[in-house]
């Protein structure tokens, strides 16, 4: 592996240059590259090459590998960029405290949430951004789809102000509110041998019997008091919908994601009144007290969700 000399023996103090250059780094890792990266930075490949050799001789260290082996990031650049989140999050809680202070309410909000919203009937997500829009025109949002997971460790180093999320076990650093339950149903598709076998044959030992999928977030333990069959894993609701449309696996949903499925006869719902449960879905913030914008957009949440 290349070594890239340090400029300087002495410990690198941050320059606005360097500021800039970790946020081009920032967004190459969040686009998984550098040319997925150059629509959002609005740069060509080559000035985005260029800002990267130049960061990563200012700190003296190998920070990715690009190439045909494709995109990863070196030991020292996970560490650089963990590092960097922690300092965007204090960056941004800073701006928003000054915006507080002079009592406006501008900066940024980052918000996450996973997939399989837009179909819920008890949330309508879109209406609370509607609401939140209209009372803080200033603020910018960024709202970024991803596992539960990946959220909880956002809150933790700062990538997210606020994120709406099934019910986890929370760390002493997080604090959460409830916000609404989301029924989980068991399906298989079409394509599987259990969609024509009457419902009077769907006992416990059969559906333990079938490939299941399950999600990378829940323990592998029984669910509704069966031990599944786990051969297939995903983090995001569409990729569980695909594996169970394949025909090779049963798996839980969302009922209203899975409704449309359903009614289109690519779905059945197996064992529905008894291998069912319901997830308690939470607006999760930092232990600290929240900003003004990610209260407001959490009351808009409530309020949307309350008045479907």
């Amino acid at each position: 592996m290349e070594k890239i000399a340090p400029q300087t023996s002495q410990p690198h103090s941050l320059a606005d240059v360097d500021l800039r250059l970790l946020r081009v780094f920032a967004e190459i890792v969040n686009a998984n590259g550098f040319s997925a990266a150059q629509v959002n930075l609005g740069m060509t490949q080559a000035t985005i090459s260029a800002h990267m050799r130049h960061l990563e001789e200012r700190l003296g260290m190998r920070l990715c590998e690009r190439g045909r082996s494709g995109f990863y990031l070196t030991e020292e650049g996970r560490q650089i960029y963990s590092a960097m989140l922690d300092l965007f999050g204090s960056i941004d809680r800073f701006q928003n405290a000054v915006s507080e202070a002079q009592g406006e309410l501008s900066g940024d909000l980052s918000f996450g949430t996973v997939d399989a919203m837009y179909t819920n009937r008890s949330l309508r997500l879109d209406r609370a951004i509607e609401e939140f829009a209209e009372l803080a025109p200033q603020v910018r949002l960024s709202i970024d789809i991803a596992a539960p997971q990946v959220l909880s460790q956002g809150i933790l180093n700062g990538r997210y102000q606020a994120v709406l999320m099934p019910s986890q076990r929370q760390l002493g650093q997080m604090q959460a509110v409830d916000v609404f339950e989301e029924r989980q149903n068991l399906y298989c598709s079409c394509r599987h041998p259990l969609f024509a076998v009457d419902e009077d044959t769907l006992t416990d030992a059969v559906l333990a019997r079938q490939d299941f999928a399950g999600r990378t977030y829940m323990p592998q333990g029984p669910i509704c008091g069966i031990g599944f069959n786990w051969h297939a894993v995903a983090a995001h609701m569409e990729s569980t919908l695909l594996l169970i449309l394949s025909g090779a696996f049963i798996g839980f949903l969302p009922d209203h994601y899975a409704d449309p499925e359903v009614q289109r006869g690519r779905l059945r719902t197996l064992a529905k009144d008894r291998v069912t449960f319901n997830d308690t879905f939470q607006i999760v913030y930092p232990r600290k007290r929240p900003s003004r914008a990610a209260s407001l957009l959490a009351k808009a949440i409530l309020s949307c969700q309350a008045d479907s």
